[in-house]
């Protein structure tokens, strides 16, 4: 495969064809299946050199990558064209679990403050009893 041959299908790959899905009909209804996708390559080329520095071959690759995820769909009913957003369950567990750990990190030391506090409270009030 040469360079131009992957640019092209990188290019193909990388369309509005991969955004929004083939619609789908049924009972009136139209569904739109959409996507995010992001997409990169690159490539390069030397020489290679032998034991005693003297160059040789040449040789080159390159490389292309992809990446994409339900966003949404698209409900259109009669005139109405409505958006359904995806829910990704998996962030919304994650973004559950950083704010838990944060909160946890910032009310600890507010707890032992008060804890610390309370007990200084305590010695001085036995204190001022005996």
């Amino acid at each position: 495969m040469d360079i131009q041959e992957l640019l092209s299908k990188a290019q193909d790959t990388i369309s509005v064809k991969r955004v929004f899905g083939e619609p789908y009909e049924k009972d009136g209804v139209t569904l739109i299946p959409v996507a995010t996708v992001a997409g990169g390559g690159g490539g390069g080329s030397g020489e290679d050199e032998d034991e005693s520095g003297h160059k040789g071959r040449s040789k080159g690759g390159f490389g292309f990558g992809m990446h994409a995820r339900p966003a949404g769909v698209y409900v259109i009913k009669g005139d109405s064209v409505t958006w359904t957003p995806a829910l990704d369950l998996n962030r919304v567990i994650m973004g559950g679990q950083i704010v838990a750990v944060l909160a946890l990190i910032v009310l600890r030391p507010l707890f032992k403050a008060k804890a610390r506090a309370a007990e200084l409270a305590a010695k001085r009030a036995a204190e001022g009893q005996s």
